[in-house]
């Protein structure tokens, strides 16, 4: 509740009121508070968190993880109260002791997800940022557009920093400098966090075969495979098999 700026993508969204905002990691954010009083909830986890998840459809429309979307939400007296009852819940929640309390987290999540869905998305853009911060959105959609991987005999289309430069129409030092001064990190450090993440999911989730799995991944061989994911996580893959 307050007044502030978004700075999103390569949009600025002004929000003035009860919002309900989605953040992600996987595209450069910032908040500018605007106005001297400013309160409301927030809710904070990491993609690894919500992988059990991430593959239902509502997840996947959601903005917390689809390229593209708005993800500013004007909320009216009735959706206000409703948010805050989940949000109060959650954190009833996690004071409490029960065991299982991580899988109603994720529900309580998919609830505020479902109320996102069924919203209007508050479309005010009023500016544009900077090429490297448009640069770096483009990048991360088209990274992020290769995921989740659903068939095993389709590689990554887009995996190096050249693939990405080459699709942008770009030099790859121009993109490498724009992704390294919006994000801190080099191009190849956020690709291979999400080919990480790709790899652990799809060898905790499905029953495909190590040498499937680096091959969608766009690995030649499988212990080109094995020798990233040990470099990245210090575990092979195995380690990430369940049962």
């Amino acid at each position: 509740m307050g007044s502030s700026k978004i700075h999103y993508d390569d949009h600025v969204v002004s929000l003035d009121g009860v919002y309900l905002y989605f953040a992600s990691s996987r595209v450069p954010y910032a908040t500018e508070i605007l106005s001297e009083n400013h309160s409301g909830y927030s809710c904070v986890f990491t993609e690894e968190f919500i992988k059990p998840i991430e593959r239902l459809e509502s997840m996947k429309q959601s903005p917390l993880l689809k390229a593209g979307t708005t993800p500013a939400f004007k909320l009216d007296e009735q959706q206000q109260s409703r948010l805050a009852a989940i949000f109060d819940t959650m954190i009833g929640s996690d004071l409490s002791d029960y065991i299982y309390k991580d899988d109603l987290m994720r529900n309580y999540i998919q609830q505020i997800v479902h109320e996102a869905l069924q919203m209007r998305p508050e479309e005010h853009f009023v500016q544009f940022n900077n090429a490297a911060l448009r640069i770096t959105t483009q990048f991360m959609e088209m990274l992020e557009r290769q995921f989740p991987i659903e068939n095993p005999n389709t590689p990554l289309s887009f995996k190096s920093a050249m693939d990405f430069a080459s699709q942008l129409s770009i030099h790859v030092n121009y993109l490498n400098r724009a992704v390294k001064q919006i994000t801190g990190k080099p191009t190849t450090t956020i690709t291979g966090e999400r080919i990480t993440a790709e790899a652990i999911t799809l060898l905790r989730y499905t029953d495909w075969s190590i040498a499937d799995i680096a091959y969608a991944l766009g690995f030649e061989y499988s212990n080109y495979f094995s020798n990233f994911l040990k470099k990245a996580t210090g575990h092979n893959p195995k380690f990430y098999r369940v049962g």
